[in-house]
């Protein structure tokens, strides 16, 4: 008599961003049955700048995604630290970091890992979790279809919140968002432009730094630039009570926006492309709680300031697959085993993300201080071969471009 094969673990991934792809890509590798499940009716195309440094490139490239990938930086790069008047002095941008990262667009990487998802990896839009129970067995999810306005339940073994800073998992199975999201007090607008700014040549990037709010131009060799418009709020709640581009022009008017902000600004009045969201970030003493497992910024959210949220998805995608392999049959350790390796590395990402706030938004006195000597250091730093060499191999910039899987 022979036995029937038994079935892979069956998982629900929650998230069709970049930390969800990577995940169920992962997952299907460490020989799991993902199913993915997206809010939103289709898969979305728009995106801003992301750095990809080395940790994420690697696991990129075991995942199937870097393929699909190439780097928009410009060469050589141009940055300006610019005023409203259009006056100009060389700055500093991310192109100019040793071992930096390539410059993509966040649409670049969820196409390339949409493309390599394994065509048997069902994908489900307009589809929500409402609810999550745990037992010895695995985990009955409550899913609604939103479209037909219906539920069914489901059986998985492993369900995976990758659905961002506010997720629906983690307030199942974790509790409520005041518990772990921590605010910065300020917020961020970033979204691509459809052509050059006035002022500003293909692949020429601009920094206007002013007391408690900034304006950021990232520059491509083959794209128009994407901006990031970063402020701060003593009242993050009233920030959503407007549209976006009306509270740009609050903050930082009533002077006026000069050539390059306004332009930036009226493509903002016209687009439904854009993040508009207050910067925190998400801390949890554990990223998992049974059979359920948080990835990206659902679980660490490090923030746009630190520039690893890409990276740190992919990375930790890739390092949950290659964990479940090596603990076949036994999540738990499998689960604890991904944390304790990867916890080290994201709590110096987020620790980076809230030092690193002051170099793209300095607001009181002090700060703007601060960021001046930090700009002339690193020019200097940046400017010498031997000291790059020094910062390249730094503690931190090592954690940015290690092998987060490897033995």
């Amino acid at each position: 008599m022979t036995t029937a094969p038994k079935s892979p673990p069956r998982a629900l991934v929650v998230g069709l961003g970049i930390s969800g792809i990577a995940t169920a890509i992962a997952l299907h590798q460490a020989g799991w049955r993902p199913v993915i499940i997206e809010k939103a009716a289709t898969r979305r195309s728009g995106g801003y700048f992301v750095g990809l440094f080395g940790s994420g490139r690697i696991a990129a490239d075991r995942l199937g995604i870097l393929k699909g990938l190439h780097n928009r930086i410009p060469i050589p790069s141009v940055n300006h630290e610019v005023d409203r008047a259009g006056r100009r002095r060389p700055g500093i941008g991310f192109a100019d970091l040793p071992e930096g990262p390539w410059m993509v667009m966040r649409g670049d990487i969820e196409r390339a890992a949409f493309e390599a998802l394994p065509d048997e990896v069902e994908v489900r839009y307009a589809t929500v979790p409402e609810a999550i129970e745990q037992d010895a067995g695995g985990a009955t999810v409550t899913l609604r279809d939103t479209t037909a306005n219906s539920t069914r339940t489901e059986r998985f073994d492993l369900v995976v919140g990758a659905d961002g800073l506010r997720s629906t998992v983690r307030r199942l199975a974790f509790g409520p968002p005041e518990k772990y999201l921590h605010r910065l007090n300020y917020m961020i607008a970033a979204f691509a432009l459809p052509g050059d700014l006035p002022g500003l040549a293909r692949g020429e990037g601009a920094i206007l730094s002013e007391p408690g709010r900034s304006f950021w131009v990232f520059p491509f060799a083959d794209h128009p630039s994407t901006v990031l418009f970063s402020y701060h709020t003593d009242d993050v709640d009233a920030e959503f009570t407007k549209p976006a581009a009306r509270r740009i022009r609050e903050v930082y008017g009533p002077e006026p926006l000069g050539d390059m902000m306004e332009a930036a600004v009226r493509t903002l009045e016209s687009s439904d492309e854009y993040l508009f969201d207050s910067v925190e970030q998400a801390r949890l003493d554990s990223w998992h709680r049974g059979r359920v497992v948080l990835v990206g910024d659902a679980a660490w959210c490090v923030t746009l300031y630190a520039g690893m949220g890409a990276t740190s998805g992919i990375a930790g995608a890739d390092l949950l697959g290659t964990m479940l392999r090596r603990h076949p049959g036994d999540l738990e350790t499998a689960l604890t085993a991904w944390e304790d390796k990867l916890r080290p590395a994201i709590d110096a990402f987020q620790k980076t993300g809230v030092s690193n706030r002051i170099g793209f938004t300095a607001t009181t006195p002090a700060e703007r201080v601060r960021r001046a000597l930090l700009m002339r250091f690193r020019r200097v730093v940046l400017g010498s071969a031997g000291l790059s060499r020094r910062l390249a191999n730094s503690r931190q910039f090592r954690l940015r471009n290690q092998d987060m899987a490897a033995a």
